[in-house]
């Protein structure tokens, strides 16, 4: 069989000419029986243009890589912008990396970032804008709007802005606190300005915390107390049970409680007795007075903030054996004249021979001139063992 050495086509004895290719055949029969493929030319084609495309691939390649390494430098000067927070900067350096590489991933979340800083920053200067107005529900609010921008952010950077964001609610929440204790609240309120107080975490506040407890202890002391003094017995239990889950560790209100029990059940024997003991008291009180088991050291009168009169004394056991119970009797002279009768219980409830003991009352809504007031310890009454 024969074939055509330039294609490798069948062809016959008598043809000059390959039907196929259109090259001449050979004479010489003897060259037409090997086949000789022709190489196709055809493959050159697309190898040329691959070589061409890549060659022309290699300086965009550099090109490239040249603009990733810019936007890479942009990027870190934008990061250091961020860290020394200069937000502005740092928003145009990232903004310059993204148009040399528009898919910089890290680029583009961290001008979001700072955008939202800025727009941060913006929030923040109206709510100090707002505290100074004294509105403070509004600078509160915004607060919260800041805030809530970075509820999807992470990292130093973003910490260092929740530390910005949580200092200026703490300002705002202290200043409506000291804003509301100079409006004179009931109880009620002290509570709940006690519990805002105790839910910010800083030095002021912690002082902001202590003041409002000690309103709050001054209170039910009082109210206890004239509660106590009119045989009340119950409801003083209830106010100073009430006072001390808001001042747990307070003596004052401790050694009222004991008080407080120790004459409920004396009151209870009293009526139980109260033939007996009406038979023995006259001769009772006037051994307990001849022993002067009780001295009085001091007594004084101050007055707090809101013009309220605040009674205070200090009184020593000069007795040999333990006395509990003391209680002080006074009355008020405004310019020589009585304008009040009170009594109150000595604290700690019981002293031992040599100790000391204090008394203290506030006297709400008095508002009289502390220099035309007078204190006058009328009688010292106790008990011993």
């Amino acid at each position: 069989m024969l074939f055509c050495p330039y294609c490798g086509i069948s062809v016959k004895e008598d043809e000059k000419y390959c039907m196929n290719c259109g090259e001449q055949l050979p004479d010489d029969i003897e060259k037409r029986f090997k086949k000789k493929k022709r190489l196709n030319r055809l493959w050159y084609i697309p190898l040329s243009l691959f070589i061409i495309i890549l060659l022309s691939l290699i300086p965009f390649y550099s090109l490239l890589q040249n603009q990733n390494s810019q936007a890479k430098e942009l990027y870190d000067k934008g990061e250091k912008s961020v860290l020394d927070e200069d937000y502005q900067s740092a928003r145009d350096y990232f903004e310059q990396a993204l148009t040399l590489k528009r898919n910089f991933y890290d680029a583009d979340v961290s001008l979001k970032f700072v955008k939202h800083v800025i727009k941060i920053e913006d929030y923040l200067a109206d709510a100090l804008q707002k505290l100074d107005q004294l509105d403070f529900q509004e600078a509160l609010t915004l607060v919260n709007e800041a805030e809530n921008l970075l509820k999807n952010y992470h990292g130093s950077a973003v910490t260092e802005v929740i530390n910005k964001i949580l200092t200026l609610r703490n300002e705002i929440s202290i200043s409506q606190i000291n804003f509301q204790l100079n409006d004179q609240p009931n109880i009620h309120d002290l509570k709940g300005l006690l519990w805002e107080a105790e839910a910010i975490k800083t030095e002021e506040a912690e002082l902001l915390t202590k003041m409002i407890r000690d309103q709050i202890i001054d209170y039910t002391f009082s109210n206890a107390n004239k509660k106590l003094n009119n045989k009340q017995f119950i409801d003083a239990q209830l106010l100073v049970e009430d006072g001390l889950k808001y001042a747990a560790d307070s003596e004052k209100l401790q050694s009222l409680r004991t008080t407080i029990d120790k004459e409920k059940t004396a009151f209870e024997i009293a009526e139980q007795q109260r033939i007996e003991q009406a038979i023995h008291m006259a001769e009772e009180d006037r051994e307990l007075n001849e022993q002067d088991a009780i001295e009085l050291e001091n007594v004084s009168i101050e007055q707090d903030d809101q013009d309220n009169l605040i009674v205070k004394g200090k009184v020593k056991s000069v007795a040999t054996i333990p006395v509990h119970s003391i209680l002080i009797e006074y009355s008020l002279q405004y310019k020589n004249i009585d304008i009040e009768k009170n009594k109150v219980f000595v604290y700690p409830e019981k002293l031992y021979p040599g100790e000391t003991g204090k008394f203290e009352f506030t006297h709400y809504e008095m508002n009289k001139n502390i220099e035309n007031t007078k204190i006058n310890v009328d009688k010292i009454k106790w008990y011993t063992d």
